[in-house]
């Protein structure tokens, strides 16, 4: 009796660890990314020392998932926004941050929950503390190194690749690293960026800089 009930304990020791380990491989996401700060990450060191005390405090965040799964949930499709500010540029690991998070009204409530936790845990760091957690449409077109990526009415990206890309070329003018760890990391240039204003800070826009980054996004 005693050795059966040690082989059952056995048995399912090995069953928890097979489906937490099963649980954890599925646990993943990839897809496309881009973000815009409110200062250039690619200039003359003059203009980043001017811009490092007074600009940069607010940026845009964009994920197109591509696929993965989350908690059982499938989030393949899903598109997300985060608005995030702080009182102190983002440059600063320091620096206390909020943001707001928008899911496409596409998602299910489900889908919402497991995306927005997959979000928080990975990337707690860049968005601080999450205020806001909501559903709107949220437009997220890749063409070649062109992102355009909105929320109608409230917040938008339009970015490039800048030419020749420079900031291969020309490393030490890149003077911050994306928020989120990517694959195939660039600098773009922003055409266009902004915020209507909300829960996450007040209105900005920002018009042609060097203030983008771009790439591809796993974990």
């Amino acid at each position: 009796m005693r050795s059966f009930c040690t082989v059952l304990l056995v048995l399912l020791f090995l069953c928890g660890a097979v489906l937490t380990g099963s649980r954890a491989e599925s646990s993943s996401l990839n897809g496309d990314y881009v973000e815009v700060r409110t200062a250039s990450v690619f200039a003359g060191a003059c203009h980043y020392n001017g811009e490092l005390t007074t600009a940069g405090r607010e940026a845009l965040i964009a994920w197109n998932v591509n696929s993965g799964v989350w908690d059982g949930v499938d989030l393949a499709g899903l598109r997300a926004m985060a608005v995030v500010s702080s009182g102190a540029n983002l440059g600063d690991p320091k620096a206390a941050r909020r943001s707001e998070l928008i899911v496409d009204e596409s998602a299910t409530y489900a889908q919402t929950i497991a995306l927005s936790k997959a979000l928080k845990s990975r990337y707690e760091a860049a968005l601080g503390e999450v205020i806001v957690i909501r559903n709107a449409p949220v437009n997220f077109k890749h063409e070649g190194t062109v992102y355009s990526v909105s929320s109608p009415a409230v917040a938008s990206i339009e970015a490039e690749a800048m030419p020749d890309d420079l900031c291969c070329t020309m490393p030490q003018l890149v003077w911050y690293e994306p928020f989120v760890p990517l694959l195939q990391r660039r600098v773009g240039y922003t055409g266009k960026a902004f915020y209507a204003g909300g829960a996450a800070g007040d209105p900005w826009q920002r018009t042609g800089e060097n203030s983008a980054f771009y790439g591809s996004f796993s974990f």
